[in-house]
């Protein structure tokens, strides 16, 4: 005789054997939906499973379009309606299930779907999960690969200047950042150098500053005067339309003439560069114009100044000055202390003198914003410096 268990109030008996193979049945099912990581292989497994296994008239997730045998919407019983939930109660998807001829399901049937819901609501989170995972991991290496076609349309090599030391750092916030700098040596020996700041952080402003890049090269190497280049610049990014107007630049362009010394600036709503020289206080290369794109048919200007030997001239992106320590902000001063402190000659390692004030300012903190600057030096008379 089958051992029973006789449930109160409804009259119906639980034989133990029965339970046992149900249960088997349940773990069964329960590996079978967990066999998967697709999100809608999970769904038919349940489907199949209920239609097969409890010899349902039909299962259906309706808001996947996925049914197995007859369709619970188009019968005329009340389908039976079972909602998988997540770990934290949100819906994830509702089950309808037809019994044959609309028939009440047992205890057995009914803990059976209770139990085989949850298991599939586990996996189907999990498989959720893991698409989750993979798109993270595309986005992150298509990010990677962006990243690295930035870092090649920096200068990849710096122009031997006789008598000066050039160089740069460009550090991005996110993966990519909307920073830019450039080095154009032009056919009469003079260079035009450039550094801009794309309004805004990561992949747009990084897509901003590349067609800034193309259109910069174009127009520098035909010579153009450097108001006249910004001038033009600023129309070409304005003509552009509206997402990238939203997406200004600031920059500040400068061409030396090495045999002479002699600087043209034209800054366009960029951070004032600092040109120091020797026995003189230091100055401050301010804006001529707004930023490039902001406003159409802006007209800019020319400052001109020396570099003598001895000096030194420091271009760089707010994202040095807006280094945060608590409510306290590094701020320009801080970075034209450091810039006279610095005792050193040559260009990189100014830089290296620049990057580790603001490190030891920041106490460690995270980078907020892209962090790019150019150095310019020059040797004194006695001494010739390389680049």
């Amino acid at each position: 005789m089958a051992t029973g268990i006789q449930l109160p109030g409804n009259g119906e008996t639980i034989h133990l054997q029965q339970q046992v193979a149900r249960l088997q049945a349940l773990l069964e099912a329960s590996r079978q939906v967990h066999s998967t990581i697709h999100e809608n292989e999970v769904l038919e497994q349940v489907l199949r499973i209920l239609v097969r296994e409890l010899e349902m008239a039909g299962a259906a997730f309706p808001a996947a379009g996925l049914t197995y045998g007859q369709d619970p919407a188009e019968l005329s019983t009340q389908p039976l309606i079972w909602p998988l939930e997540d770990r934290d109660g949100k819906p994830l998807a509702e089950l309808l299930v037809a019994t044959p001829g609309g028939r009440a399901l047992t205890i057995y049937e009914s803990d059976f779907i209770e139990g085989l819901t949850l298991q599939a609501a586990v996996a189907l989170e999990n498989a959720r999960s893991h698409h989750r995972n993979l798109e993270f991991a595309r986005v992150q290496q298509d990010l990677d690969a962006a990243r690295g076609i930035q870092r090649s349309l920096l200068p990849q090599h710096l122009p031997t200047i006789a008598g000066y030391s050039v160089a740069f750092r460009s550090d991005a916030c996110y993966e990519v950042g909307g920073d830019y700098l450039d080095i154009v040596e032009l056919s009469d020996g003079s260079l035009i150098m450039a550094v801009a700041d794309v309004a805004g952080k990561g992949l747009a402003s990084a897509i901003t500053a590349m067609g800034f890049r193309s259109a910069f090269r174009a127009m520098a190497l035909t010579g153009l005067p450097l108001d006249e280049l910004a001038r033009r610049m600023n129309q070409h990014h304005w003509a552009e339309g509206e997402e990238m107007r939203r997406r200004y630049v600031t920059a500040i362009f400068l061409r030396l003439h090495p045999d002479s010394g002699e600087l043209e600036i034209v800054n366009a709503g960029h951070n004032p560069g600092f040109l120091v020289v020797p026995d003189a206080e230091p100055h401050q290369l301010q804006a001529s114009g707004t930023p490039l794109g902001l406003l159409p048919a802006m007209s800019y200007s020319i400052e001109r100044c020396s570099l003598p030997p001895g000096a030194r001239l420091l271009f760089y992106t707010d994202g040095l000055t807006e280094v945060f320590k608590d409510d306290e902000e590094f701020g320009p001063d801080r970075l034209l202390s450091a810039f006279l402190e610095s005792p050193a000659a040559r260009a990189d390692a100014i830089l290296d003198a620049l990057w580790a004030a603001i490190q030891q300012f920041a106490e460690g903190g995270a980078q907020g914003d892209d962090m790019t600057a150019l150095v310019l030096s020059r040797g004194t008379a006695s001494k010739e410096m390389p680049a």
